[in-house]
């Protein structure tokens, strides 16, 4: 049985909207609070990353292998034996603490940055008047 007329389907268009806007400015202060909890939350992870990984690898005893292997190489046969102590470099302690002080290094030198990067950025964007973006709403 043919049917009594064509089919036709029919779309409904929807038209979407678009709004071209240029970034003229950027606060700093804004960008300095972001940057900071940003790179907080970096050294946070930063400090359990290395908090896992060191227990993973004295679990295992890769750092008393170590030990072991340096102090073998820096045995003299003639009582020249070199004062190292390279049980003491991979201690929690001093790990750790590096950690924290290369973090620490970190969230100053991301915040900064990020701020003087705001400033550079608004500076550039007075004399070429910014960055040109075009936004359109989604279905």
């Amino acid at each position: 049985m043919a049917p009594s007329g064509p089919a036709t389907a029919v779309k409904a268009s929807k038209s979407t909207r678009k709004a071209h806007l240029s970034v003229s400015r950027v606060e700093p202060w804004s960008v300095m609070r972001f940057s900071f909890i940003i790179s907080l939350v970096c050294f946070v992870i930063l400090f359990v990353a290395v908090l896992v990984l060191y227990g993973i690898l004295t679990s295992l005893g890769v750092f008393d292998a170590i030990t072991e292997l340096i102090a073998s190489l820096t045995e003299g046969g003639e009582g020249d034996e070199l004062n190292l102590h390279p049980e003491q470099w991979f201690a929690p302690g001093r790990v750790l603490g590096y950690t924290g002080l290369i973090g620490a290094l970190n969230i100053i030198l991301i915040t900064s940055l990020s701020t003087i990067g705001a400033m550079l950025y608004n500076i550039a964007a007075d004399l070429v008047g910014g960055i040109d973006i075009t936004l359109s709403e989604s279905e």
